[in-house]
């Protein structure tokens, strides 16, 4: 028995479609929950999360901008379990790394600033090589948000980058809920501070360094690049919270509990807050910019039927 020409064309439509859905419904949904990373950490640590570095990816028309992940104290797997595929799912491509990796193993971002930014400059050369555009967009968490400064101010990066977000950075110092004065003296009175600090960038954020005059984070140095700044008020490693906003009319400044008063995300959350991932995208795309649905969410484990 022949079935008709048409017949086959829909058979085989439907076979497809049903194919195509059974595939995105085998896709795990992104989990708004830090632990999230943990548990990929545990599973395979380091590894890059899903979504991020496909290096055959070319940007679309609508998104032209590959979007550049970099994490604070801690690495790519630990991070952005949640923002990467997420990112991918909208059509970006999406890479990250751990850069500036010391003696504490798969955590990066202690090296010195400078050199922590000499790394995220090659990266961004790479990922612009692969994929052939002339800019990239970069989210920064913690010290990802502040790190690039160095590169835009020293390194000849203000003609690389499109959008720059910065999650909870201590762009201006941080007191570390009050635990970095005390810290100080302790390394002040074993007579190490010096060198301490000249060998960990993290150490040398305190709200009175110097390196911030170094650092300069100053929207004004690039006025072609949209600044959006999101931080919690209830952020313990970032403090106060609004060390990590700017100010410039290039900039955006989102606070969380602004938004959303029942979001009670921290440091470590904030990666994963599902408010904070929505206002990414809208950075990214501001032309089809949405509000954020308004939920509970709760520190390190995101929304409870997250």
């Amino acid at each position: 028995m022949r079935f008709p020409r048409r017949w086959v064309l829909l058979f085989a439509t439907a076979a497809t479609l049903l194919a195509t859905q059974a595939t995105v419904a085998a896709e795990p949904a992104p989990s708004y929950s830090y632990l999230s990373g943990v548990l990929a950490q545990l599973r395979g640590p380091d590894l890059p999360p899903p979504g991020a570095n496909d290096w055959s990816c070319r940007p679309s028309a609508e998104h032209p901008n590959p979007v550049v992940l970099l994490h604070g104290l801690s690495n790519q797997t630990l991070t952005w379990q949640t923002l990467s595929p997420v990112l991918k799912q909208a059509g970006y491509c999406v890479f990250t790394t751990t850069y500036g990796t010391g003696a504490l193993g798969p955590l990066g971002a202690l090296t010195p600033v400078p050199e922590s930014a000499r790394q995220i400059g090659d990266f961004i050369d790479r990922v612009r090589a692969a994929t052939g555009v002339a800019k990239v967009d970069l989210v920064g968490h913690s010290m990802g948000g502040a790190v690039p400064f160095y590169y835009l101010n020293y390194l000849g990066g203000v003609p690389e980058i499109g959008n720059y977000v910065a999650l909870g950075a201590p762009l201006h110092g941080s007191t570390l809920s009050g635990a970095e004065a005390p810290f100080s003296a302790l390394l002040s009175a074993l007579g190490v501070r010096d060198q301490v600090v000249a060998q960990c960038g993290p150490c040398d954020m305190a709200p009175d360094s110097p390196f911030l005059r170094v650092l300069n984070a100053d929207p004004a140095i690039a006025p072609d690049i949209r600044f959006t700044t999101i931080v919690s008020r209830y952020d313990e490693i970032a403090t106060p919270y609004t060390t990590g906003q700017l100010a410039g009319p290039n900039v955006r400044n989102i606070v969380l509990q602004d938004l959303c008063a029942t979001d009670f995300t921290e440091h470590y959350e904030l990666t994963a807050d599902p408010v904070t991932v929505r206002e990414v995208l809208n950075a990214l795309d501001p032309a089809n910019a949405r509000p954020p649905f308004c939920t509970l969410v709760l520190p390190f484990v995101g929304p409870p039927a997250g």
